[in-house]
């Protein structure tokens, strides 16, 4: 690392102490800068990664709520809304136990350069609660909802901060937290939260995207060595809405995509795994994995254990952070691995980062290659704007557009910068590039 940027990097860790995975987040990126600042001094005289660092602002809050037995729970949310240099904060809203400050940094620290790579003009910021929505009934995921609404309110707007979903949070959760703050504010503000239902002001391919953009970036990669998702075996990890609509769009380019999990196992269908069993499972009973080993024919559920161990030539992890590790990156090489396209948001550690970097597998980081989300979110803010509705269709091609955009931008910004091949070099780089320049035009603040 530039002896510069690992005294900032220093200092930032010494200020955020016990914040794991956000150190991890800055140390990934730093390490990638060292160039664009040889280049650039001007940069580090205006303290622009000082200043990246340092969310613009911190919000934390109590979220008391009433279950289904008549008992006070209390629960706490989060907003960081890290830098609104490109436009308003942008980025989801994650309910799962393992949510902290810490975690929702890294996430918006990440959104920042994920959403500049994009090209359009959103900011970054994440949000969240360590509420647990898996098993609440719906009225106890309502009030729930509710209650967190009545204090973000006043933070969020379709020109302020336009929160979305993420883990634990989709269509069910977005809209009790809409209704909540259409109730609070007497105003049908469309563009206050994306991934909205079709019928009151959602967009067509939202609850795709982030898996089809997936999918498209490694496909991009794949085109670089001549190759396609056609005939490739693929594993997929996590089972929930990124995961399956990555599989979904993997098979229709001709993959055979063989395994996917949840938190308590894996599934191995050779046969390929069976899409709308899975969205039945998931989506609509809400069910463990381990139902579709029971319903499906000849595939088998393996209690515990790692999905890489199914073996694949292309790896999706869609899960969750720090989910694949350096043994299992260097288990996939040895079958053959070719390519990986991260569907979550920092899913492989550092190590299997180095692993599949030194094998020579193409490697897409999550803040490319997850960027589809984010992306048609963008589009459905546009869309809100305008009052308008775009067909599935239309809306499907900007998203291709748009990943395809972010492949060239990190391979080219990778080229530029004497590492060809290195997407996390050109993917920092590249969303690094944008930030700055606008916080230099926009002065100190």
């Amino acid at each position: 690392m530039h002896a510069r940027l690992e005294a900032i990097r220093d200092t930032v860790l010494a200020r955020n102490p016990g914040e794991v995975e956000f150190h991890q987040a800055i140390t990934e990126v730093f390490e990638s800068l060292g160039p664009v600042h040889d280049r650039h001094p001007e940069f580090l005289e205006a303290a622009i990664l000082e200043r990246l660092c340092e969310p613009e602002r911190q919000i934390i809050f109590r979220v008391p709520w009433m279950d289904d037995q008549g008992r006070v729970q209390i629960n706490r949310g989060f907003r960081v809304e890290f830098n609104s240099a490109l436009g308003p904060y942008k980025g989801g809203l994650r309910f799962h136990p393992s949510v902290n400050l810490g975690i929702v940094k890294f996430l918006g620290f990440e959104q920042i350069f994920k959403n500049a790579l994009t090209g359009m003009p959103i900011g970054g910021g994440k949000g969240g609660s360590d509420f647990d929505p898996r098993g609440r009934s719906d009225a106890e995921v309502m009030r729930f909802c509710q209650s967190f609404m009545t204090e973000l309110y006043r933070h969020i707007g379709e020109y302020t901060d336009v929160p979305a979903g993420d883990i634990g949070v989709g269509g069910r959760e977005i809209g009790y937290l809409f209704g909540q703050y259409k109730r609070i504010t007497n105003r049908y503000e469309s563009g206050v939260l994306t991934g909205k239902g079709i019928s009151w002001g959602g967009s067509l391919v939202r609850p795709e995207a982030t898996g089809f953009g997936t999918v498209i970036f490694t496909g991009e990669m794949l085109k670089t060595r001549g190759l396609s998702f056609d005939g490739q075996r693929v594993v997929v990890s996590g089972s929930g809405n990124v995961a399956i609509n990555a599989i979904a769009k993997a098979q229709a380019l001709g993959a055979m995509v063989v395994a996917c999990s949840d938190s308590s196992g894996y599934i191995i269908d050779e046969a390929g795994i069976d899409v709308p069993l899975l969205r039945q499972i998931k989506e609509v009973e809400r069910a463990r994995l381990k139902e579709y080993g029971v319903r499906k024919p000849g595939a088998a559920y393996v209690d515990g254990g790692s999905v890489w161990d199914a073996g694949a030539t292309v790896a999706l992890p869609c899960a969750t952070q720090n989910e694949l590790d350096g043994d299992a990156a260097a288990a996939l090489v040895r079958g053959g691995l070719l390519a990986v396209g991260e569907g979550a948001n920092m899913p492989s550690t550092p190590d299997a980062v180095a692993v599949f970097q030194q094998a020579g597998v193409l490697f897409a980081p999550g803040k490319a290659a997850n960027a589809g989300g984010v992306a048609t979110s963008a589009l459905e803010m546009q869309q809100n704007a305008s009052r308008d509705s775009w067909s599935f269709e239309h809306t499907e091609q900007r998203l291709t557009d748009i990943m395809v955009g972010i492949h060239d931008l990190c391979a080219a910004t990778a080229e530029e910068y004497g590492a060809p091949g290195d997407y996390v070099l050109g993917a920092n780089i590249g969303g690094f590039v944008k930030v700055a320049d606008a916080m230099l035009a926009q002065g100190l603040i």
